[in-house]
């Protein structure tokens, strides 16, 4: 049985299904709100954790005993009338290419994978939308101002590193692994989280649904954020310690409101963009931008789908709070979900 098909024996009581790590708890009681079983799926045993949180525990568990596994177990979910959804843990565990090859209907486009995880893909739909994004240097000699180097599929910061010079480059550098280098955007970090519905049609119009903006955030990092207490980056390098972009945590912001319709068309176009290169982009995703001085908003990477970020907003946003009072990402997907089972549209957000 085919994906559209299992879709089509779906009867309203679906279950929302996810792994138990990244933002989990935001889905599980976003579902709750929404008066949607839940689906917790662990790792070889129940965590305990979720019994501190009764309101955003699952209402039952799924073990596997890898995540690459979860096909096997494919039967259970559609017994279950099961959706999974996505985040940035549960596709790192899998991996993209057997995340694409999950034989459960997910919520979102499964296709934006390709386009999210290959640095040149995402640099083609980015700027192919009209965004500015940093300066690629193709060669690393020609590197004359700094810039921060990204090895293929870091995630959470992991496996960045600035270089000032070529000299600074070369030291660092692990050529066994694919890498890019852009320029050093000097600014202030957003993480812009927007929400796309192909199916609701009031609201910011963009194509034939509505785009919403959710949250924004900026992150901790370890320890590239506290680390410019004991001097300067050439000075810490000295001492033996090396900056690093792990994060760590998270914290809310408020943009100042006259940027806001440049956000808003930034959203707009990647969307309309997504539809032209591989289907369209569902759901929620974010802009991990600079803003600099002269108040121009560069893009240096999107995420397609739930952020972690979003979780310091279980209540609601300055911004979310317009739109629904208390409304978090997770309870937005949930609301996505029923909206598209009372418009008989599951087609439309399902992959």
């Amino acid at each position: 049985m085919g994906i559209e098909e299992i879709i089509e024996s779906y009867e309203k009581d679906v279950s929302i299904a996810t792994a138990c790590s990244h933002s989990s708890l935001q889905i599980f009681h976003g579902a709750r709100q929404e008066k949607l079983r839940s689906i917790g799926i662990a790792i070889k045993s129940i965590p305990s954790f979720y019994d501190a949180f009764p309101l955003a525990k699952p209402d039952e568990f799924l073990v596997v005993k890898d995540y690459k596994r979860i096909n096997e177990l494919a039967e259970k979910f559609y017994k279950k009338h099961a959706i999974i959804i996505p985040h940035g843990s549960f596709v790192e565990y899998m991996g993209a290419e057997n995340f694409m090859k999950l034989e459960i209907p997910t919520f979102g486009n499964k296709a934006v994978l390709e386009w999210e995880s290959n640095r040149e893909k995402e640099r083609q739909w980015l700027e192919g939308a009209g965004l500015k994004m940093p300066e690629i240097i193709d060669d690393a000699r020609d590197i004359n101002k700094p810039v921060i180097v990204k090895y293929y599929g870091a995630k959470g910061g992991r496996d960045f590193f600035i270089a000032k010079d070529y000299e600074d480059f070369k030291r660092k550098i692990d050529k066994s692994k694919p890498y890019i280098i852009q320029e050093f955007l000097i600014g202030t970090r957003y993480y812009i989280h927007y929400f796309y519905s192909p199916i609701k049609k009031d609201g910011y119009k963009v194509g034939k649904g509505s785009l919403q903006l959710l949250s924004i955030d900026r992150r901790d990092e370890a320890n590239i954020d506290e680390a410019h207490r004991l001097g300067s980056i050439s000075e810490l390098e000295k001492m033996g310690i090396q900056p690093s972009f792990v994060v760590t945590g998270n914290i809310p912001i408020v943009m100042r409101e006259s940027l806001l319709p440049k956000v808003f068309e930034m959203g707009k176009r990647v969307v309309e963009k997504s539809y032209e290169l591989f289907g369209g982009i569902i759901g929620p995703f974010c802009l991990e931008t600079v803003v600099t001085d002269k108040l121009e908003i560069k893009v240096f990477e999107i995420s397609a789908r739930i952020v972690a970020g979003t979780n310091l907003f279980i209540s609601g946003s300055p911004y979310s709070d317009f739109i629904q009072p208390g409304l978090s990402t997770g309870r937005r997907i949930a609301q996505e979900i029923k909206m598209a089972i009372e418009e008989d549209k599951l087609d439309e957000i399902l992959t």
